[in-house]
């Protein structure tokens, strides 16, 4: 009963949420405070959840460059008021505020009036408050203001230095906040000092080219006091520029995460049946002939009894023998491999496991659709993984088309020496579409198509140079992936719309490489169960949803200014959009894997351009 009462939160956030707008670094606005989420060093009571994903914790061990990675689910909130403490450690920031003082004016010399208010630092508030003239305590509100660099370090701008570069930081003077209209334009934003008269507006720190908030010196608060690194900008030997950044604007933080559907690898099972029989059979054997004779003995039937195919054994016993290392798959690569390699369904099977997938039977499909569908599988039971591996700031680096990111990629750190990383699972359901690639081949070499991937080819190409993107370091994911994923959301849009799921919850995994083309629509939930099985009912009739998403594609309500938009538009700057717009293909960026980037309905289906790009004709009849 004398025991001191545990201190309340100071807000509350759900789990898959720290994986994403609000994970390590970035900064959330409390009922009372403003703060900066602390580092993984600053978290308490994340190792109740472990969760365990071999193929996703070796890329992330490979990514951060350590020897072995362990992944926990952030802490939940602990119900047991005698259990130790749980939660994440968050710190004040910024350390600059505005006082709520709403009736004073200040006249420039312009006679225009702005609403001016005091700018102080922490240091000088009274009890959290400012402390007026008449000694009245003022409410204060954190200045919406800070600087930050492309490498992901923040900190608080120097005020004084800002208004006079002559000032030192520690001046006594009282600094005001002048602000004309309705705040919005930087232009209209001015700080100004009480002592020298120097005034400058907020647009100076947004002139590109001008070095006036000076040089990062790669602070990172997230982790504690002191945690800095040598800040080096991305070609040159000096450091970083900082940059004007606004507390709540979109591009504050940029979660950088990998994702996994949790699928048996077929090739290792493989692997592990031949290891069974190797050194005492099959090492000996000098083609696939032999390895059917090698099949008469019981224990080699026994091992190798879940694979009838003797050239795929001898091809591991052939790689085995030249002391051929595996090239590691990437993680997209597994993923369609699994899919593709689905059994069929076989009466009233019960699903089991984290993964279950059968494939469907197709009968009765249009020509059109037939000679492009090559196999729907309904995805009974999955489960994903998915584990921040860092985060950035102004730009967001998303995984390629194979579901990698680069080893190259600039990433702010989670922790100051990282063991582990936050990891949530999912589990639902999905439905696979395969599609033919002899069909895709032969659309992706027509005249029409090529002309129209030369356009988007340039406004990608455009957007590598008003991003400064190196060439060797841009990847332009290509005609089929374009064209998948722009279906892709055509589907969404309308399978939502008969499966019981809301268009958000619905996400995407488009597979365009060397192992195939398809496309997976899943859902999930952090529950234990993930599922309503909507998605699986509508795959047993997923033709019928492609050709109404077809459909849909050809017409949009901003035809034809959406039809006719160019990549290569510098006037819009929708570099990596061909057709494609809110009324037709954009859809909730939590569902979407290239957050809505990489678009154009004209190489799905003919618009009213009708350029002959199409991968589906007019009549799928």
């Amino acid at each position: 009963m004398n025991q001191k009462k545990k201190q309340s939160p100071s807000g509350e956030i759900r789990q898959s949420q720290m994986l994403s707008t609000f994970g390590p670094g970035s900064m959330v606005d409390l009922p009372e405070h403003s703060v900066l989420i602390g580092g993984l060093n600053h978290w308490q009571g994340y190792r109740n959840q472990p969760i365990y994903e071999e193929r996703l914790a070796a890329r992330v061990s490979e990514l951060l460059g350590v020897a072995r990675i362990d992944m926990y689910a952030p802490p939940a909130a602990e119900q047991d008021p005698s259990a130790p403490r749980t939660g994440v450690t968050a710190f004040t920031f910024p350390s600059w505020f505005v006082a709520q003082i709403s009736d004073v004016k200040w006249q420039a010399k312009s006679g225009k009036e702005y609403q001016t208010r005091p700018l102080l630092p922490w240091s000088r508030l009274v009890k959290g408050k400012y402390l007026n003239d008449n000694k009245k305590k003022i409410p204060v509100v954190p200045v919406r203001f800070v600087q930050a660099c492309l490498n992901g370090h923040i900190s608080d701008i120097d005020w004084y230095h800002f208004v006079n570069p002559d000032c030192r930081s520690n001046c006594p003077a009282p600094l005001w906040l002048d602000e004309g209209g309705t705040g919005n334009d930087f232009a209209d934003i001015f700080v100004r000092c009480e002592q020298c008269k120097k005034r400058r507006p907020l647009s100076d720190a947004t002139i590109p080219g001008r070095n006036v908030l000076g040089y990062c010196k790669g602070q990172r608060p997230w982790l504690g006091q002191g945690a800095l690194e040598e800040c080096i900008a991305r070609d040159k030997d000096v450091p970083e520029k900082n940059r004007l950044l606004v507390r709540s604007a979109s591009n504050a933080y940029f979660a950088q995460t990998l994702s996994v559907i949790s699928i048996p690898d077929s090739d290792q099972k493989l692997k592990d049946a031949v290891s069974q029989v190797y050194e005492d059979f099959l090492k000996y054997a000098e083609d696939a002939d032999d390895i059917g004779k090698e099949r008469k003995k019981k224990r080699v039937a026994d091992a190798l009894e879940d694979f009838t195919d003797d050239k795929a054994v001898w091809a591991e016993v052939q790689r085995r023998l030249s002391g051929e290392q595996p090239k590691p798959k990437s993680i997209k690569q597994v993923e369609i491999e699994a899919l593709l390699s689905s059994p069929d369904e076989v009466g009233e099977d019960v699903p089991e496991g984290d993964f279950y997938a059968r494939t469907r039977k197709i009968k009765d499909l249009p020509p059109v659709l037939a000679s492009r569908v090559e196999r729907i599988v309904l995805v009974h039971r999955l489960r994903e993984v998915i584990a921040q591996v860092g985060f950035t700031r102004f730009e967001a680096e998303m995984p390629d088309i194979d579901g990698e990111l680069s080893l190259e990629v600039r990433r702010a750190a989670l922790d100051v020496e990282p063991t582990w990383v936050p990891a949530i699972e999912n589990k639902g359901e999905g439905v696979f579409i395969a599609f033919n690639k002899a069909a895709i081949e032969e659309w992706r070499n027509s005249q029409a198509v090529k002309n129209k991937g030369h356009e988007l080819l340039y406004g990608f190409n455009q957007w590598c140079e008003r991003r400064k993107i190196p060439k060797d370091k841009a990847h332009f994911p290509g005609l089929p992936y374009i064209m998948l994923h722009s279906l892709s959301h055509l589907l969404i849009t309308t399978v939502s719309l008969e499966c019981g799921y809301a268009a958000s919850s619905i996400r995407e995994r488009i597979y365009a490489g060397e192992s195939g083309y398809g496309i997976l629509l899943y859902t999930g939930t952090s529950g234990s169960e993930g599922t309503l099985g909507g998605l699986v009912e509508v795959g047993k009739r997923i033709e019928h949803h492609l050709a109404t998403a077809i459909e849909f594609g050809k017409l949009c309500s901003n035809d034809p200014v959406c039809a006719q938009h160019k990549p290569d538009n510098t006037q819009e700057e929708r570099f990596l959009h061909g057709a494609a717009c809110h009324s037709c293909l954009l859809i909730a960026e939590t569902s979407c894997e290239r957050r809505n980037e990489f678009l154009d309905r004209a190489l799905v289906v003919n618009t009213v351009e009708e350029l002959g790009a199409a991968f589906f004709p007019d009549q799928l009849g």
